[in-house]
C-alpha cells in the first residue's frame, strides 16, 4: 500500500529482484525516505498559522521539496517496468529433457515454437501438459497464468508413432522364438518337420533342405515363402512366416539334365516301394494285428514301418516323424532330427538364451493307448506350442526289439 504498486506482477518482479527482501524492495521503489516525511510536514505547516510570514516561506519551499521527492519515485517505477520476468520451463518429452527460457510476455505457441527446433516435432502434433491451472491454448500469455519463477512441463505425442524401441523389443522376442517348418517334397511327395530358431536365415533353411533332399541350393524350387522374404539372408523372424508353423514346397527347377536324373531317381523310388510293400507284408505276419484294425484307418501300401532298416538315428527320426505326421495329422511336436547325444548338446550346451529342457518321447505302436494319448493329448495344439517353445523333443519308437536294444 505504500508503494502505491497493484500490479501483482509487478510486486512480485520486485520482491525476485531484490531475493524476497520486502524492506530493499520498498526501497526501491521510494528511495528517499526523507523527502516524503518533509513533504507531510510540509503540509501541517500550512495549516498552522502561528508560523506567520515565516511558516509561508517554510510551506512555500517545502512544496518544491515534495515535489523533488516524489520525481524519484516516477523514474523508478519506469525503470522496473522496463525490465521483463523471465519464466524457466523444464520440458520433458520420453528420455529427453528441454529448458526453455521465456519472458511471461510470450505466449504459450512460442514455447512450442522452441520445442519444435529442439525435438523435431510438429508443433501441431503436440500436447503441452503440466500446468496448474489445467489445459491452455497456444494464444495463452504466460503472464496471465501467474506462473512461478521455475516451471516444469510435459509433452504427449498422441498422433505420433511409439519410438522404435520397442518395435526392437518385439524382434528380440522373435528372434528367440522357434518355428516349424513343414517342407513338402514335391517329386517324392515327402514331408519333413524342421525346427529353427528366429535367427536362422532363409539361406541356412535351403542348405538344411539340401541335406535331405540332394537338392542344391541353386536348383531348389520353393512356393510358400511369405513376399516379404526376398533375401536369403533374412532372418526367419522377420520374414513373415506363421508363428508357430509354417509349410513350404519345395522341388527340383526343371532342365534336360535334371529330366534325366528325375526319371532315374522316381525309378529309384519304384524299387523302394516294392521293398517296403514286402516289409510292410512281413510286418502284418509278425504281430498279427493291422494298423488299420488297431487305429481305425487304412492301411497304406506306401506306408513304412518306422524307423526300420535305417543307417543312423537321424534317418530313423526321419522316417518315424514322416510316419507320424501322416498318421496324426500336421500338428505335432517338433522332434529333434539327431542322435540323443546332439539332443542333449542342443538342449544343454548352446547359449544360455537359446538352452531348453529336454523331453523324451518313447512311442510305442502295438498299443491302443498310444493312439488315444498322440491324437488326444499330444498333438493337441496347446500342447505342440508348448513344447516348441520350452522344449526339445526327442523321439524313438520302441516297438521293434532291434530298437528297444539300440
Amino acid at each position: 500500500a505504500c508503494t502505491g504498486i497493484e500490479n501483482i506482477d509487478e510486486a512480485i518482479t520486485l520482491l525476485e529482484q531484490n531475493n524476497w527482501d520486502l524492506v530493499a524492495a520498498i526501497n526501491g521503489v521510494i528511495p528517499q525516505e526523507n523527502g516524503i516525511l518533509q513533504s507531510e510536514y510540509g503540509g501541517e505547516t500550512l495549516q498552522g498559522p502561528a508560523y506567520g510570514p515565516t511558516g509561508h516561506s517554510t510551506a512555500a519551499s517545502s512544496t518544491p521539496s515534495s515535489s523533488s521527492a516524489f520525481r524519484h519515485v516516477v523514474p523508478s517505477r519506469q525503470i522496473v517496468e522496463r525490465q521483463p520476468r523471465m519464466l524457466d520451463f523444464r520440458v520433458e518429452y520420453r528420455d529427453r529433457n528441454v529448458e526453455v527460457v521465456l519472458e511471461d510476455s510470450s505466449t504459450v505457441g512460442e514455447i512450442k515454437h522452441i520445442l519444435e527446433n529442439e525435438l523435431q516435432i510438429p508443433a501441431s502434433k503436440m500436447l503441452l501438459k503440466g500446468w496448474k491451472t489445467g489445459d491452455v491454448d497456444d494464444s495463452t500469455i504466460l503472464k496471465t497464468l501467474h506462473l512461478p519463477k521455475n516451471n516444469s512441463l510435459y509433452v504427449l505425442t498422441p498422433d505420433l508413432p511409439p519410438p522404435s524401441s520397442s518395435h526392437s523389443g518385439a524382434l528380440q522376442e522373435s528372434l528367440n522364438q522357434n518355428f516349424m517348418l513343414i517342407v513338402t517334397h514335391r517329386e517324392v511327395q515327402r514331408e519333413y518337420n524342421l525346427n529353427f530358431s528366429g535367427s536362422s536365415t532363409i539361406q541356412e533353411v535351403k542348405r538344411n533342405v539340401y541335406d535331405l533332399t540332394s537338392i542344391p541350393v541353386r536348383h531348389q524350387l520353393w512356393e510358400g515363402w511369405p513376399p516379404s522374404a526376398t533375401d536369403d539372408s533374412m532372418t526367419l523372424a522377420v520374414s513373415g512366416l506363421t508363428f508357430p508353423c509354417h509349410r513350404l514346397t519345395v522341388g527340383r527347377r526343371s532342365s534336360p539334365v535334371q529330366t534325366r536324373e528325375q526319371s532315374e531317381e522316381q525309378c529309384t523310388d519304384v524299387h523302394m516301394v516294392s521293398d517296403s510293400d514286402g516289409d510292410d507284408f512281413e510286418d502284418a505276419t509278425e504281430f498279427g494285428v493291422d494298423d488299420g484294425e488297431m487305429f481305425g484307418v487304412a492301411s497304406s501300401a506306401l506306408r513304412k514301418s518306422p524307423m526300420k532298416n535305417a543307417e543312423n538315428e537321424g534317418d530313423a527320426l526321419l522316417q518315424f516323424t514322416a510316419e507320424f505326421s501322416s498318421r496324426y495329422g500336421d500338428c505335432h511336436p517338433v522332434y529333434f532330427i539327431g542322435s540323443l547325444e546332439a539332443a542333449f548338446q542342443e538342449a544343454f550346451y548352446g547359449k544360455a538364451r537359446d538352452r531348453k529342457l529336454l523331453a523324451i518321447y518313447l512311442h510305442h505302436d502295438d498299443s491302443v493307448l498310444t493312439n488315444v494319448f498322440c491324437s488326444q493329448m499330444l498333438c493337441a495344439e496347446s500342447i505342440v506350442s508348448y513344447l516348441s517353445q520350452n522344449f526339445i523333443t526327442w523321439a524313438w519308437d520302441m516297438t521293434k526289439e532291434a530298437n528297444r536294444a539300440r
